[in-house]
């Protein structure tokens, strides 16, 4: 039953927005208005003025302010930024990655990278007195930060530094802002000080155009032009000929260079300076992966009350059109979506507690700030890879009128279909998740080359996941709360569950340090890392699952209504068949599981997803985005569901897993 006058889909919503639920619950309502949605109408001028305007209306609504710290005129609250922001990706794609380029990355560099020389430029950027754009990627390296090739050479008889890009593929490109409306430019490029020597990448405060929009003398921009979606942003490339700027515009907190050119840092080593740097950016990689998985739910809360409204083929026993989620085919294809929307949703609320905490100096770990940018980037590709295939079959769920652009689908999907290489490529990601889950077990390894990686991978043994994870605390005090008269193999049990995703990660991790270690004699580190590439990116992907589920375990039980629970406890269920059931080749073939067991995890989607399907409506209402933000035309087509005016829809009686 539910409590007062909320619904089990009001619980289930409070519970998906988390920590910052008043923060989600305000914005609903602050962006409900035609203002903040896009047009894909528009031309690309047409969208990029629209946009900058809903940016100026963000302004008065308080969610930029969220981000900065107090003393910079903010508020100090970065969960709430992250979640606030979010929630630009229900209304427009665009204006979220407009926003976030703005107030995330070039802010986020501003205020983590600079120190107190810099602090004016925060507020004019909070109130967009000053527009400004992240100027990292280059056209020949996007992912290899490390070996960007825009210089920053500094001259010690002017004091200024000078940057340049000394080859065509140092061309910083794709850059959100760079084609119109930014007129300074936060740039990574590797510093060189008078007397030759290089220090890595650094980031510095370029000023590219004037207060007219023209390019500074030195700086040639240039517009990216039409891309696959995302028009309202203006990516746009941007080419340095010895532009010389201030020394004061290195944003100096981890490194300076004195008037006289000394070169100074209190990280000592560059590999740790550098990672170091890049890690207090992890802001940006968290919201990416929020916004996609944000633009799943619009996908689903769509394409599934489409499908409880449109009928296709006569039921030859009733002689009535039967509506599309009565089809088993139907159910399948949506239902473990939006199963895996509830586990994706869990685990960013988790991801961004474990931020806020860090970022606000409440959680002093020394392993925090590299626990946060391995889940950080473990977690972004795990929801980039659900938004791509969760909106692609949406919009084969709807048929024709899925492919229509009146009903958002086809620009959700090209919207975020960037984002599975925005913030780093998600291969790259889940190879960085893969060697931080080796590396882990020992600090001394941490800045070790190939050849070092290898050997102390030759190294590894026993059950390091459950080991050094936790893992093992977590199922015994599942298996604490549940009958102790049930099998330990039975699969309904969130032990049996939680270990069989822990028993293939564990595999993976230790036979992936096994394989290198085979190849290590007889060939050299990149051929021998180069060789088990395949394994370990199966390792990453295997760790990603686990914490996802393990986000979602604890979760649950947070929720108070009993019904609320009950069914977010099923969908729970169907996320694990469902992912069990997409791995099922390599749990027989390495004889985690029997085929008969393999049969009964696809009997259990089956069942899970007939179970689910009269609460379909709940689900998608419980993913929180409101109906006045999905503004899909196909939901109130009369001309298809006018002819069932009259009918009353049947519902299927709740069936049971076995």
């Amino acid at each position: 039953m539910t409590t007062g006058t909320e619904s089990t889909a009001d619980h289930l919503r409070a519970a998906l927005d988390g920590p910052w639920g008043a923060v989600r619950e305000q914005a609903r309502v602050q962006l409900a208005g035609d203002e903040f949605s896009g047009d894909p109408a528009l031309d690309l001028g047409a969208a990029r003025a629209r946009v900058l305007d809903q940016m100026r209306a963000i302004t008065s609504l308080g969610l930029p302010e969220m981000g900065f710290r107090r003393e910079h005129g903010g508020t100090g609250e970065p969960g709430a930024a992250v979640v606030g922001l979010e929630m630009l990706a229900y209304a427009d794609l665009s204006l979220w990655v407009k926003a976030g380029v703005q107030w995330g990355l070039f802010g986020g560099a501003v205020e983590n990278l600079g120190t107190e020389r810099h602090r004016e430029f925060i507020k004019q950027l909070i109130s967009l007195e000053l527009l400004g754009c992240f100027a990292m990627t280059e056209s020949g390296h996007g992912s290899d930060v490390a070996h960007l090739e825009t210089t920053a050479t500094y001259d010690a008889s002017t004091q200024e530094f000078v940057i340049h890009s000394p080859t065509p593929s140092a061309r910083k490109d794709y850059i959100g802002g760079a084609a119109e409306h930014a007129r300074m430019a936060a740039v990574f490029a590797q510093l060189i000080t008078g007397d030759g020597a290089g220090h890595g990448v650094h980031c510095l405060l370029v000023p590219i155009r004037d207060e007219n929009g023209a390019d500074l003398p030195g700086v040639t921009t240039s517009d990216d032009g039409r891309k696959g979606g995302l028009p309202g942003v203006d990516n746009g490339r941007i080419v340095f000929d010895h532009v010389r700027i201030p020394r004061e515009n290195l944003l100096n907190r981890y490194a300076d260079v004195d008037p006289d050119g000394t070169y100074t840092s209190e990280i000592e080593n560059p590999s740790r300076r550098f990672f170091t740097t890049l890690g207090t950016l992890v802001r940006g990689r968290v919201s990416v992966g929020g916004a996609a998985a944000a633009g799943a739910r619009v996908a689903l809360s769509i394409a599934v009350r489409y499908a409880l409204k449109r009928r296709q083929f006569d039921d030859p026993d009733t002689g009535r059109e039967t509506v599309l989620l009565d089809y088993r085919s139907h159910q399948r294809r949506l239902l473990p979506l939006v199963a895996k929307s509830y586990a994706l949703a869990f685990a960013q609320n988790d991801l961004v507690r474990r931020m806020h905490l860090v970022q606000t100096g409440q959680d002093l770990d020394p392993g925090a700030q590299r626990a946060l940018e391995k889940r950080a980037a473990g977690l972004k590709v795990a929801q980039t890879k659900h938004a791509t295939r969760a909106i692609q079959e949406c919009r084969e769920a709807c048929g024709g009128a899925g492919y229509l652009t009146e009903n958002r689908l086809v620009t959700l999907k090209a919207d975020t279909d960037v984002f599975t290489t925005f913030e780093g490529d998600n291969v790259v990601l889940t190879q960085l998740v893969a060697k931080e889950l080796l590396t882990s077990y020992s600090d001394e390894v941490r800045d070790l080359d190939a050849l070092g990686w290898v050997r102390f991978a030759a190294t590894m043994a026993g059950d390091v996941v459950r080991k050094r994870s936790g893992v093992r605390q977590l199922i015994q005090t599942l298996k604490d709360r549940s009958d102790d008269t049930v099998d330990d193999g039975d699969l309904a049990r969130r032990s049996t569950q939680l270990g069989l995703f822990a028993d293939r990660e564990d595999y993976l991790v230790r036979t992936a340090g096994h394989r290198l270690r085979a190849r290590a004699s007889d060939t050299s580190p990149f051929e021998a890392f180069n060789n088990a590439q395949d394994h370990i990116l199966t390792a990453g992907s295997a760790h990603i699952d686990r914490l996802v589920l393990e986000a979602f375990i604890e979760d649950i039980a947070l929720i108070q209504d009993p019904e609320a629970r009950d069914l977010a406890e099923t969908v729970c269920d169907l996320f694990v068949y469902s992912t069990l059931e997409e791995n099922l080749d390599w749990y027989i073939m390495h004889r985690f599981m029997s085929v008969e067991r393999a049969k009964a995890v696809r009997r259990g989607v089956n069942e899970l997803v007939d179970r689910l399907r009269p609460d379909a409506l709940t689900l998608v209402e419980g993913l929180g985005v409101p109906e006045s933000m999905l503004r899909a035309a196909l939901l109130d087509d009369a001309s298809v569901f006018d002819r069932e005016a009259g009918v009353a829809q049947a519902e299927p009686e709740k069936a049971s897993v076995d």
